[in-house]
């Protein structure tokens, strides 16, 4: 997967086979159980169910749900605050488990990986994007960014020279060594999605990704995201309020009663869905 795009200036050679070196290597380390059909969705959820103990009895969040996302597509979920759109996320990136029902992602069967496979899953094919950056403040954004990659153990000098190209990607490459309490709001959220996406993942889970900017900034960081997708030939499911947004993606859906439906299906019942 190319990392250098057209707009930004040329990786020097050296940080460019390290990002090829990199990506191969982390080819080798996950067994995760993959679908034996290479023409399938790279997502697929079938009957997917998930219910919580509550003091009131079981809360059943989702009813037999059902998703298909090919690879390359660009889908936008939007509905009331407490629909479950985050959980969906959760489930699709391996950091919850369903109660019942099939579920791949990535191509992948996240509910047949342990903690270990599910850990290792994560931080290869998904990339995820939360309202809140969640960049750890005594680091600087190179080394936020760099983050993913030492943690699997790859050498500090080459996780930040992958990590200086992507910030060039997110037009960030003076503020490598900023922290971020040293960053405007915008910036952070593209230092944030630098990180989600310095492992080259499949899959980009983006959950509110632009709720916590302005409505300037927010447009921008989706510009970028939307340039991003495409120059990496990602497969994104974004979490939205906003319909504007929801309307650039490839297809929009909206979740209520358990169930996702076409947006424009539900849009004499759909004003303006509440952030969560």
């Amino acid at each position: 997967m190319d990392t250098t795009p057209a707009a930004a200036p040329q990786a020097s050679r050296a940080a460019r086979e390290t990002e090829l070196r990199v990506g191969s290597r982390m080819g080798a380390d996950f067994s995760g159980s993959q679908t034996p059909s290479l023409q399938a969705p790279i997502i697929q959820v079938k009957g997917l169910k998930k219910s919580y103990r509550t003091a009131r009895g079981p809360l059943d969040l989702f009813a037999d749900l059902d998703l298909e996302v090919e690879a390359g597509e660009m889908v936008a979920i939007v509905g009331r605050s407490g629909a479950g759109k985050s959980t969906l996320l959760h489930i699709l990136g391996a950091l919850d488990a369903p109660s019942s029902g099939t579920v791949y992602c990535a191509s992948t069967n996240v509910a047949s990986l342990s903690p270990r496979e599910a850990a290792a899953f994560r931080n290869r094919e998904i990339g995820y994007v939360w309202q809140f950056h969640y960049l750890l403040p005594e680091f600087t954004a190179q080394e936020n960014v760099a983050l993913p990659l030492l943690a699997r153990g790859v050498k500090k000098a080459e996780a930040l020279a992958v990590a200086a190209n992507w910030l060039r990607q997110v037009d960030l490459e003076d503020r490598g060594t900023h922290r971020p309490g040293e960053l405007s709001g915008g910036e952070q959220q593209r230092v944030a999605l630098a990180r989600a996406l310095v492992n080259n993942p499949q899959v980009l889970l983006a959950d509110e990704p632009t709720g916590d900017l302005d409505d300037f900034t927010a447009g921008r960081v989706f510009e970028l995201i939307e340039r991003l997708h495409a120059s990496h030939k990602l497969t994104s499911i974004l979490v939205t309020h906003s319909l504007e947004l929801a309307a650039r993606c490839t297809r929009a859906l909206h979740l209520e009663g358990g169930r996702l439906t076409p947006l424009a299906a539900a849009s004499s019942g759909v004003t303006h869905p509440e952030n969560g």
